[in-house]
């Protein structure tokens, strides 16, 4: 038995610590836990992989713009509703990203937008359900940067857009025997997060997004969202609704410096 033959056990075992610590010392640094007990109050998570789905490319190729799904997985024999899906992105600097509430008799079965996302991280999806249970999955998203990538558009275009919205339908085949609807709101505004930096002061960009945004059809409700920083620029949610034959569509926004914005479109014609 050679001298490099007899330490191999060695080196094994020594490699199997190196690749184990850092394994242990990530999982000791979960925030899950944590962001559990201060986002839901410690309630209990149930296995949501029957009951909301979260889709999102596994490696980000812009971590400002990382597009986000969630889908409702609930059979339609289900007698169970979602009330509300909130968003987690564990390692950003304010995890909660948004919380939607689902209109009551809108079905929405399906939320696509866009976040930021500023470390390598798992992303949760919580859905609350009609028997008041919480259900989660969860995905590994890698991107970093995203909360403090310089906007897209500089102050005075962007200022000049503020507010402004605009409301698209997409046809779907079955929507006329279902009266099933997937729709479009876009909004200007520069969701600015706090953490960019002005490239010519070198002064960091004060917050500055939109919190709240509330879609009708009439004055039912459809969806709801409370946003955080981590929506990226120019909020952007596409999502699956019933009609309820309403003929007139309405989205009211708010932002943190509070300004309301409010639009309303002709269901039949959609536009800006």
């Amino acid at each position: 038995m050679t001298r490099w033959t007899r330490r191999l056990p060695l080196i094994a075992a020594l490699l199997g610590i190196a690749f184990t610590l850092p394994a242990q010392a990530e999982e000791a640094d979960d925030p899950w836990p944590g962001l559990v007990q201060d986002i839901f109050n410690n309630r209990a998570m149930n296995d949501g992989s029957a009951v909301i789905g979260i889709e999102m490319p596994y490696r980000a190729e812009d971590a400002a713009i990382v597009p986000v799904t969630l889908r409702s997985k609930l059979s339609p024999a289900d007698g169970r509703r979602i009330r509300s899906i909130t968003l987690v992105i564990d390692r950003n600097p304010a995890p909660m990203a948004a919380k939607f509430e689902l209109g009551a008799d809108a079905n929405v079965t399906e939320i696509s937008t866009r976040v930021r996302v500023n470390n390598y991280t798992d992303v949760h999806a919580v859905a609350e359900l009609s028997d008041g249970q919480l259900y989660v999955s969860k995905v590994y998203v890698k991107a970093s940067g995203g909360c403090s990538a310089p906007a897209g558009k500089n102050a005075e275009e962007a200022q000049s857009r503020l507010g402004k919205m605009r409301y698209r339908q997409f046809a779907r085949e079955e929507a006329q025997a279902s009266r099933i609807r997937e729709a479009q709101i876009m909004i200007g505004h520069p969701n600015n997060s706090g953490l960019q930096m002005d490239q010519v002061t070198q002064l960091y960009i004060p917050a500055f997004f939109v919190n709240q945004l509330k879609l009708t059809q009439d004055d039912s409700p459809v969806l709801s969202m409370e946003g955080g920083i981590s929506i990226s620029e120019d909020p952007n949610l596409r999502f699956t609704y019933v009609s309820n034959g309403a003929k007139r569509f309405r989205a009211e926004a708010k932002d943190t410096d509070g300004h309301v914005f409010r639009n309303e479109w002709d269901v039949e014609k959609p536009g800006t």
